[in-house]
């Protein structure tokens, strides 16, 4: 008679969603009743101050790089090769957005409290998807019809990117540029401090709300279409086999066609929502090429969730290992004169080199099991 085997590992309901949610619900209850104690008070100003400066920009930062890490990703399991363009792509439709701005606010347009840039959003993704498929037509359907090895598209891509930046630095200019208006502020510091009576402040601005609200309508978006339109059935089946999409009857030119659109669209949205939440600088975006590479390769380079889990995975390491805890630990009573910041800030970008290092040695398929790159 066949009997269960039994493991070592943790029971199957911790590794439910519930759980998690089960969790996080219990810890909320019981904070604000530790907090009543005099005691709780510097540990729920520690949670705060935690927050403020790794929480939220952990989950702002990882959104905007789950949206880059998304194109980068559809363009690797559609058209099988990396861009390198990406980044000055996401640049280029910053731009157009930046312009478009310009000319509302001088026309007298807003969006009230939000940003104009959301209602000059159409407007860089119209020039984004411009300049992605002249690049198509005059550069990479050509080497697609002789059946160039992907080395070649790379090398494509990396011509591209140098037009790109070029372009954006001669039409915009190459200083930091701040566009973002409407209110700052959805909760400030002050007024979070009067609200709860704690020493330490909470602030959450416009731009990092409105990065998560529209990451996740645009990710859900991307979902519904690759999962429930014909056409995006026919990019996932192009990706997933391209002879037998091909002796299916699918047209490899509208696949590709949609492909850039998509791309280029989710580029101009997260360069967009970067340049909101932090300011526009076309050599910065050149350096966001590595954090999202890293992203879209620890996620599992042509898996779309694994770019979203790789673009949390690597925001929250940059950010948590270059803050500095000294306050968090004086308010739970370790008290030091050290910063305690495990690497500085200058080595933000080395933290992402190091994770894409470490994965590609001993998990090169990534977290959801991507394509080998």
């Amino acid at each position: 008679m066949a009997t269960k085997t039994e493991t070592n590992g943790p029971p199957r309901e911790w590794h439910r969603p519930w759980g998690i949610a089960v969790g996080v619900a219990l810890l909320l209850i019981v904070l604000p009743l530790v907090g009543r104690e005099g005691a709780g008070v510097n540990l729920l100003n520690a949670l705060v101050r935690f927050a403020n400066f790794v929480v939220i920009p952990g989950m702002t930062y990882g959104s905007q790089l789950a949206l880059g890490a998304l194109g980068v990703t559809l363009i690797y399991a559609v058209m099988r090769f990396s861009d390198f363009a990406h980044g000055d792509t996401m640049a280029f439709g910053a731009m157009g957005v930046i312009l478009a701005t310009r000319v509302l606010q001088g026309m007298g347009i807003s969006a009230g409290p939000l940003p104009t840039a959301l209602l000059a959003l159409p407007f860089g993704i119209l020039g984004a998807v411009t300049l992605a498929l002249v690049f198509d037509r005059t550069v990479y359907r050509f080497y697609r019809r002789q059946r160039a090895a992907p080395v070649t598209f790379v090398i494509a891509s990396i011509g591209a990117m140098f037009v790109t930046n070029g372009l954006v630095r001669l039409i915009i200019g190459p200083s930091d540029q701040r566009f973002a208006d409407g209110a700052r502020f959805i909760i400030r510091v002050q007024a979070f401090k009067e609200m709860t009576g704690l020493s330490e402040g909470l602030a959450l601005r416009t731009t990092q709300a409105i990065t998560l609200v529209v990451a996740v309508v645009v990710v859900l978006a991307l979902f519904l279409f690759l999962n429930r339109t014909s056409l995006g059935k026919a990019m996932r089946a192009y990706a997933d086999n391209e002879d037998l999409a091909l002796l299916s009857g699918i047209n490899p030119e509208r696949v590709a066609l949609w492909t850039w659109i998509l791309a280029a669209t989710l580029a101009t949205i997260a360069g967009t929502l970067y340049g909101l939440d932090k300011s526009f600088k076309p050599f910065t975006y050149f350096q966001l090429l590595l954090p999202i590479f890293a992203s879209a390769i620890v996620g599992g380079i042509g898996k779309p969730l694994g770019a979203i889990a790789g673009g949390f995975v690597v925001a929250f390491s940059e950010i948590a290992l270059t803050y500095p805890y000294r306050k968090v630990l004086d308010y739970l009573g370790f008290e030091t004169d050290s910063l305690v910041q495990l690497l500085s800030a200058d080595y933000k970008f080395a933290v992402c080199f190091i994770i894409l290092v470490v994965v590609l040695i001993w998990r090169p398929r990534g977290i959801f099991q991507g394509r080998v790159i």
